[in-house]
């Protein structure tokens, strides 16, 4: 019972902390913003140029481009119509931009309800490589004012399109036993667009018992299919990692039920609380892919919390004896990338009135690691967003007043 209540303290003094030192703007649920909030999305168009998309001070979803030649000088912001609609963009709850065949570019954002933690996750199609977008339109086929969160979207090896989504619709209908919900959680709910995003498969449940309030994370296998990872609710109260395969065959559009998850993580960390920081996933060159995750476990007899890096096998379940924890005791919100044997873990930590954005790179697959400070800014700013282009990786840091792009050497 002190080993979870000390887990509990840790998770609520981490949030506390973050919330003192990046006072970025609050998550809306009015008309107006009062500031931007800088929850951004970043990615890499088939061309080169390098986009980022977020909201301005004014409440308003823009666009920005740097070009491949340059990519340390962006371009005007383009503000794009979302006919009205507040958006989410702070936290693990943000914007996300993603690129396709066939000229296909869709971006996906948050609409916040007038219920608290509801919202339905709305998208922006473009069949002409971002240079117009439709209009705005309701991804799921749910349209109860209940959560539907922290999506996350990308294109698999086929241009299939896959849209994650952190959803209570089982919660909602859930039997209640001594007036409390017999549910742990909420869960993880998916579709999937075969034409760009100009229609939709149903809703299908991936698994029930996730975590509330941190971003899933997707990325591309060896065999072409998409794989998830988030931070799931082991009973009864254990919040790891799992991971399952999103099936984009025909076959697999039905409302089929939820699988049984493939555990990815076993931090061991009983909470009953969420730590508010997603995990991030990208494919391994030898074949499985490369992890990072927020977590606490014991060590020696005391809980730990801890950014942590490991792999995984194809399957999802972890190679063993490949967890390290990453050398920075502040670290969160870290992000990763790989490029064959060449891998990239960025995050940021707070330290001394200000917050410095760190780098832990691999030349031998993930093994070994050499620790480099990339940059360091007073005053609030997002996580930290790693890409690559054709093997040209690249960090991506927007703060209050500018985005900073870092260009990474091994």
């Amino acid at each position: 019972m002190r080993m979870r209540l000390w887990s509990l303290l840790l998770a609520l003094a981490a949030a506390s902390a973050w919330a003192q030192h990046h006072p970025a703007a609050p998550t809306q649920h009015s008309g107006h913003a009062a500031r931007a909030e800088l929850g951004s999305g970043v990615a890499f168009a088939p061309d080169g140029n390098l986009w980022l998309v977020g909201v301005n001070a004014q409440g308003r979803l823009f666009v920005q481009t740097a070009p491949a030649g340059d990519l340390q000088h962006w371009g005007p912001a383009r503000v794009l119509d979302t006919q009205g609609d507040v958006i989410s963009a702070d936290g693990e709850s943000r914007p996300q931009l993603a690129f396709g065949p066939k000229g296909w570019v869709v971006i996906s954002y948050a609409k916040p309800l007038t219920k608290p933690y509801t919202a339905f996750i709305r998208m922006l199609r473009s069949t002409d490589g971002g240079q117009t977008f439709g209009a705005p339109f309701t991804v799921h086929a749910d349209r109860q004012e209940i959560t539907h969160r922290f999506d996350s979207i990308a294109f698999d090896a086929q241009g299939a399109l896959h849209t994650v989504w952190i959803d209570k619709r089982d919660l909602e209908r859930a039997p209640k036993v001594g007036g409390k919900p017999s549910y742990r959680g909420a869960a993880i709910y998916r579709n999937v667009s075969l034409d760009g995003g100009a229609t939709f498969g149903p809703d299908l449940r991936v698994a029930d018992y996730s975590c509330e309030c941190c971003r899933i994370a997707l990325a591309v296998g060896a065999n072409g299919q998409m794989r998830a990872l988030w931070r799931h609710v082991f009973a009864p109260d254990v919040r790891d990692h799992a991971t399952a395969v999103l099936d984009a065959s025909p076959g697999a559009q039905s409302q089929a039920p939820s699988v049984v998850p493939m555990r990815a993580t076993f931090d061991d960390w009983h909470i009953s609380a969420c730590p508010h920081q997603g995990p991030a996933l990208v494919a391994a060159a030898q074949g499985g892919f490369h992890a990072v995750w927020f977590g606490v476990r014991q060590v020696g007899g005391a809980p730990v919390a801890a950014v942590r890096y490991g792999r995984l096998q194809a399957d999802g379940s972890p190679v063993p004896d490949s967890v390290q924890a990453l050398p920075d005791a502040g670290a969160e919100h870290a992000d990763l990338q790989a490029n064959g044997q060449q891998v990239a873990v960025v995050w940021r930590s707070f330290d001394a009135g200000r917050t410095h954005l760190k780098a832990w790179l691999s030349t031998d697959g993930g093994h070994t690691f050499a620790l480099k400070t990339l940059g360091d800014v007073a005053g609030a700013n997002d996580f930290p967003r790693l890409v690559q282009h054709a093997g040209h990786m690249v960090a991506v840091w927007r703060t209050a007043t500018e985005v900073h792009v870092y260009e990474l050497t091994f």
